[in-house]
């Protein structure tokens, strides 16, 4: 009977993690699934730019990017995961109204990613725009384009890699619109050496991004916020990128999770509580070289789909394989389609003192970008 392997998301860890499952296990008798809710693999280092109205670079088709391989695709949305009988309820959206599918597996690589952590604060579900979905970053496209001909006031909540890198886009894109950058830090750009911090700090001031700090939100209203000294910020617009919040899948089925959800996985990715289940990317709770979580980042997912193929294709031949290693090359940060600065990092994620900035960082993000899309086979390293 053939081993059934199924992959449930189509992100950057789950797409590679099946593309090389399948070049890996050709002259195995292995049914390789994969699920995702889209028939379109997003992009979503780029969703910033769509929210900034520029001409979106294109949803690449899954099944283009299956093509030559046997992966089988299932678009539908992974509803829940029974460990006990080892299945996976899917709603396929073309058949609205009818019950879920239901995919059994032998072996099950757990990829559902993460969407908006936007929760924290009141008003923020009712009245924040986000940027961690296509849905999102669309939605909130449709709110800027409004604003670009009247001008109007954005503040953008988090200075965190989404944060910076939106507010830069925003200001560049629609130079009526008045930017406002907040954070509940001292600084921006805190993990950067000198150098990196203050062309980051000179290129938001170039955009016109005024940037405050210490401002920590506590409520978000349809016409702006207020923070916890008492100084409200009044907007048309308020952006939301404080954070990601993983779905309540995994916990709901019943696999070991960290407080926050994420599958808690031993050094070769596989759950700690379900031996014949892995996870990758956002969703899994896997360990960098510092010994922390990995962080929720393209650089971790991609190491993590291209490592957890390798597991698996080593113990389905028979052979214990060696632990993943989800280590860091760099942090790039866009500043506008025009400037960036790339933060070389150690394996740990710390800075190295060697930074590019200007308009070779915003070239050199640009293609690694673009590879993560033409080379999905290979594993290729991606910003943030």
């Amino acid at each position: 009977m053939s081993h059934r392997l199924v992959v449930v998301g189509a992100g950057y860890a789950g797409l590679l993690a099946a593309k090389r499952l399948d070049r890996l296990l050709r002259r195995h008798d292995v049914i390789i699934t994969l699920v995702n809710a889209s028939d379109r693999f997003v992009e979503r280092v780029r969703l910033h730019q769509l929210a900034a109205g520029q001409r979106s670079p294109g949803r690449p088709s899954l099944r283009r990017q299956l093509d030559g391989t046997s992966v089988r695709l299932v678009v539908g949305r992974v509803t829940a995961i029974d460990a006990a009988s080892r299945t996976v309820a899917v709603d396929a959206p073309q058949a609205v109204g009818a019950p879920p599918a239901s995919i059994g597996y032998d072996t099950l690589v757990y990829a559902l990613g993460s969407g908006a952590r936007l929760d924290d604060v009141p008003g923020a579900p009712a009245h924040a725009y986000a940027v961690a979905d296509i849905e999102q970053a669309t939605r909130l496209r449709g709110r800027i384009s409004q604003k670009t001909t009247s001008g109007g006031t954005v503040v953008v909540v988090g200075a965190g890699l989404t944060g910076v890198e939106t507010a830069a886009e925003l200001a560049e894109s629609c130079p009526r619109l008045r930017v406002r950058l907040l954070t509940g830090a001292d600084d921006v750009g805190s993990g950067l050496m000198p150098r990196a911090r203050s062309h980051l700090r000179y290129a938001l001031d170039r955009l016109g991004v005024s940037v405050h700090t210490k401002a920590v939100v506590t409520e978000v209203r349809e016409d702006g916020l207020d923070t916890c000294d008492g100084v409200p910020f009044a907007a048309e617009t308020v952006v939301w990128t404080t954070g990601f919040r993983v779905p309540e899948v995994a916990r709901a089925s019943g696999f070991a999770t960290d407080e926050d959800g994420r599958m808690l996985v031993d050094a070769t990715l596989r759950s700690v509580s379900h031996p014949e289940v892995y996870a990758v990317g956002d969703a899994a709770a896997g360990i960098s070289p510092s010994g922390a979580p990995s962080r929720m980042s393209c650089q971790s997912a991609l190491a993590m789909g291209r490592g957890v193929a390798d597991v698996i294709a080593a113990r389905l031949a028979g052979a214990e394989p060696a632990p993943v290693r989800i280590g860091y090359v760099f942090t790039n940060i866009s500043l506008g389609r025009r400037d960036g600065i790339i933060q070389f990092t150690h394996a740990d994620d710390s800075p190295r003192r060697f930074v590019l900035t200007g308009r070779a960082a915003a070239v050199f993000k640009e293609a690694v970008v673009r590879s993560t899309v033409r080379k999905p086979r290979g594993g290729s390293v991606c910003s943030g």
